[in-house]
C-alpha cells in the first residue's frame, strides 16, 4: 500500500505539521462526490473508536514539550472512553489520593466553533497561541507524546542546546525503547511502508533529539527511505542576540552532520526564505505564518507520493530521491517554490500555446538533442541562510546534478520524463504534475500569499528539490563559521568540521576540478 509514517519533533515542526494534516483532511470526499485523487491510506490509518465507529487518523507521532500542546487533549472525543479510569479503585495506596490539577488551557474560539459544528471565526497571528489552536484533525491518543522533563519557553531550563536534546533521547531510550514503544505500532499496521518523513527543528535541542532518533531508526530500519525536513532560523535571524545566533549555527551544523549522513534525503528549510517576491507577506514572528509557507512547499513537493495512479503520475519517495541523488551520497537537497493564481496561470499558458501554434512550434520546454534540458526558475528559495554564504564568494557556475519537480496547475513545464533520459551532459530531471491545487483553508493565513486580483480558494504551486555544486559551497561556509567558534571544544570542533568537509566533497566529485573558471576542465 506504500504507507508513509510521519514524525514531528518540536513546536515549529508542529505548526507546519498542523497545516499539513489540515490540508490532507481537506482532500477527503464523500458520496456522491467523485473519488479523491489522493490515496488517504498512505498517510492515514483506519481504526475503531470505543463506541464501535470507524476512525481515520494520521499515521504520525507528535512530540513536544510540556505546555506546548495548548488545549489539545491526548484522548479526544473519538477515544474519550479509554480515559475513564477510577483512580480511587486503583488499590495502589491504602488512603484516598489527593488529585491536583493545573488550570486547563482554554480552547481557542476557532476550536470551540468547530466542536459545536459552526463556522469558525477568522484567525490572525494574535489569536493563534498554540499549534493546536487551528487543528482540524483528530489524532490517535498514541500519536501525542509530551516530554514532561522540559516546559515550553522555560527560561531556567531552556530546550536550546543540541546536547540537551541528545541527552534526553538517550535517557528516555534507556528507560523505555522509544522506537519499540511509540513507532513500531504504527509501522506494524502498514502493509508495505514506503518510508518515514521527519519534520524537526535543527537549530535547537530538537536537532539533538532528532539525531538520536535517526541513529536508532537506521539501526532498526537500515534500508528504509527516511526523509528529514530540517526547520529553523539556523543563525539567519539577525534580531536574535549574537550568542544565541552562534548557538543556533552550532546546533544546525551538528544536526547536519548526523542527519545528512543518515537520512535518505535531508532538506534544510529556513523559517524565513532567502528571497521573498512581492506576492509574499510573512509575519516572521508568527510560527503560524511561517509554518503555512513551509507547508505549502513541503506538501506540494511530496504530493506525487500519495496520488492515486489515475490522477497524475505517481511517484514514491524513493522515485523522487533517485532523481537528484544518483550517487546515493548526495542527500542534501535544496527546496524551491513558485506560487501563482491558477486562473491567471491557465489563461497565460493558453495564450502561450496559441502563439506557439501560430509560430509552428511544439511549445515544449525540452531542449534539442545534445543540449541541456531547460531548468525551471523559482521565485522562492527555502534553503537555509547560512548554507548560502559561500555561493557568492566562489565565483563558480552552479552545476545541477539532479532535480525532482512537482507542479500543481497549468505551469506548462514540458513533458513528464524519466530521470535517465538525459540530454547531453545535462542534469537528471523528473517531473510530476497534477491538476489538484493547494486548498486555501480557513486555518491557513490568507494574508501570506497575494496572487491575482480576485479572492482565491486554491493556489497553483511549482516546487523542486535540487542537488548541485552550490551545496558544497554552502556547507563549507558553515564549516568555516564553526571552525572559528570558541564555544565548542577543540576536539569536537575538529571532528565536526571534518564531517562537514566530507559531506561537501560529495558535491565536487566528478564535476569540480578545482579551477576557478566557469567551465569544467
Amino acid at each position: 500500500m506504500h504507507e508513509i509514517v510521519t514524525l514531528q519533533f518540536g513546536s515549529q515542526s508542529n505548526y507546519l505539521g498542523t497545516h499539513f494534516w489540515n490540508t490532507q483532511e481537506s482532500y477527503f470526499t464523500y458520496p456522491p462526490e467523485p473519488e479523491s485523487p489522493v490515496n488517504h491510506d498512505i498517510l492515514f490509518r483506519q481504526g475503531i473508536a470505543p463506541d464501535g465507529t470507524d476512525t481515520f487518523t494520521p499515521r504520525t507521532l507528535i512530540y513536544d514539550l510540556k505546555g506546548a500542546f495548548g488545549s489539545m487533549k491526548k484522548v479526544n472525543a473519538l477515544y474519550e472512553r479509554e480515559d475513564e479510569v477510577n483512580v480511587e479503585k486503583s488499590g495502589v495506596w491504602p488512603s484516598k489520593p489527593i488529585i491536583q490539577r493545573l488550570a486547563p488551557i482554554q480552547q481557542s474560539p476557532y476550536q470551540t466553533h468547530l466542536d459545536a459544528g459552526l463556522d469558525p471565526p477568522a484567525l490572525d497571528a494574535s489569536t493563534v497561541r498554540y499549534w493546536s489552536d487551528y487543528s482540524r484533525v483528530f489524532y490517535h491518543p498514541k500519536s501525542l507524546v509530551q516530554l514532561s522533563e522540559f516546559d515550553v519557553n522555560d527560561k531556567l531550563m531552556p530546550f536550546e542546546k543540541w546536547d540537551v536534546g541528545m541527552d534526553l533521547f538517550e535517557k528516555l531510550e534507556r528507560e523505555d525503547d522509544l522506537v519499540d514503544r511509540d513507532l513500531r505500532p504504527f509501522i506494524e499496521e502498514c502493509d508495505g511502508v514506503q518510508g518515514i518523513q521527519m519534520f524537526t527543528g535543527v537549530d535547537d535541542a530538537w536537532g539533538g533529539w532528532a539525531s538520536g532518533w535517526m541513529e536508532r531508526l537506521r539501526d532498526e530500519y537500515g534500508k528504509l527511505s527516511i526523509w528529514t525536513w530540517g526547520i529553523g532560523d539556523q543563525g539567519g535571524n539577525m534580531s536574535v542576540p549574537r550568542e544565541k545566533r552562534l548557538q543556533q549555527i552550532e546546533n544546525a551544523s551538528r544536526s547536519l552532520q548526523v542527519l545528512a549522513e543518515q537520512s535518505s534525503v535531508y532538506v534544510p528549510i529556513n523559517n524565513i526564505p532567502r528571497n521573498q517576491p512581492a506576492y509574499l507577506s510573512i509575519d516572521s514572528n508568527s510560527p503560524w505564518h511561517v509554518g503555512a509557507l513551509q507547508c505549502l512547499a513541503l506538501e506540494s513537493m511530496t504530493m506525487p507520493s500519495r496520488l492515486r495512479n489515475s490522477n497524475g503520475r505517481r511517484g514514491t519517495l524513493q522515485d523522487l530521491e533517485d532523481t537528484f541523488n544518483s550517487t546515493g551520497k548526495r542527500r542534501i537537497a535544496k527546496l524551491s517554490m513558485s506560487i501563482a493564481d491558477p486562473d491567471v496561470l491557465s489563461e497565460r499558458v493558453t495564450g502561450e500555446n496559441v502563439q506557439a501554434e501560430k509560430a509552428g512550434s511544439t511549445g515544449s520546454h525540452r531542449a534539442s538533442s545534445g543540449e541541456e534540458d531547460e531548468l525551471s526558475e523559482y521565485d522562492i528559495d527555502m534553503f537555509s541562510k547560512d548554507y548560502r554564504i559561500g555561493v557568492a564568494k566562489s565565483g563558480k557556475k552552479e552545476h545541477v546534478f539532479g532535480r525532482a519537480e512537482a507542479s500543481r496547475g497549468d505551469w506548462n513545464l514540458g513533458d513528464e520524463r524519466d530521470p535517465h533520459d538525459r540530454f547531453g551532459d545535462g542534469p537528471a530531471i523528473q517531473r510530476f504534475s497534477t491538476r489538484l491545487l493547494f486548498p486555501l483553508l480557513d486555518s491557513f493565513p490568507s494574508s501570506v500569499v497575494d496572487v491575482g486580483s480576485a479572492p482565491r480558494e486554491k493556489l497553483a504551486v511549482h516546487t523542486g528539490l535540487t542537488t548541485s555544486t552550490a551545496v558544497a559551497d554552502q556547507v563549507r561556509s558553515l564549516e568555516q563559521i564553526v571552525r572559528r567558534m570558541h564555544m565548542v571544544s577543540i576536539d569536537e570542533r575538529e571532528a565536526l568540521c571534518n564531517g562537514l568537509q566530507t559531506i561537501a566533497e560529495e558535491y565536487d566529485e566528478g564535476w569540480d576540478s578545482g579551477s576557478d573558471s566557469d567551465e569544467d576542465d
